[in-house]
């Protein structure tokens, strides 16, 4: 058996903010080959040094991902029926300094990224981002997860909630967060940096009924 080190596994559901409960000088500093020794079935990052794994996607997130994806990528990406000029990953290794994240969704202008890496991780901070929310992990993608974003310089963000049915979009701004609008049900999406080709965001739950607007009665 190997030598044992003292580091700490979080889950998502036990970090509450960045840099919370991370001080501990005795405490060894996770390295990426933490995240290469997690289990396979877990997701794997590392935050403020600590190795933070959670439960690979719901079905309900990973539908709803998916039906973004396609919905972003057609015009953003393919150029089918928009401008084109960005490309896209599914939970890609982002390495900020120390800090591996893995969002669901990032994007990156082509300029920015004309080639994958060799590594398995990308250094180039996305212009986009998304989240997908789920109970346990919601707490901290607005915490650290967001704050290290910022602190990168990602210039877009999203936060989808698959069960209540609603997209959050954020657009950096002199380092802070500011909201640029709030979707939901089956409302239209027309929110930065894809405002340019709107798509209803119904299409996102394709096996739950659209929530109807606040104050509508349900038929």
């Amino acid at each position: 058996m190997g030598s044992l080190h003292r580091f700490r596994v979080y889950r998502k559901d036990q970090l509450r903010a960045a840099g919370q409960g991370m001080a501990d000088p005795a405490r060894r500093q996770a390295s990426y080959a933490d995240v290469e020794a997690a289990p396979s079935h877990l997701v794997a990052e590392l935050i403020h040094g600590s190795l933070v794994t959670h439960p690979r996607p719901s079905p309900r997130h990973s539908a709803s991902a998916f039906k973004l994806g396609l919905n972003i990528g057609g015009p953003f990406q393919d150029g089918s029926g928009g401008p084109g000029g960005w490309v896209f990953l599914t939970e890609p290794e982002l390495r900020f300094g120390h800090n591996i994240l893995v969002p669901d969704i990032a994007g990156w202008r082509r300029e920015r990224l004309p080639a994958l890496p060799d590594t398995n991780w990308i250094e180039t901070p996305p212009d986009w981002v998304c989240e997908v929310l789920s109970p346990s992990t919601e707490i901290y993608d607005r915490g650290a997860k967001r704050e290290i974003y910022a602190a990168a310089g990602v210039a877009h963000l999203w936060l989808l909630n698959p069960i209540g049915q609603q997209l959050e979009a954020f657009v950096l701004t002199a380092g802070k967060w500011l909201l640029a609008g709030v979707v939901s049900g089956s409302d239209e999406v027309a929110l930065p940096p894809f405002d340019a080709v709107p798509f209803s965001l119904g299409q996102l739950w394709p096996f739950d009924a659209p929530n109807a607007p606040a104050g509508d009665p349900q038929t």
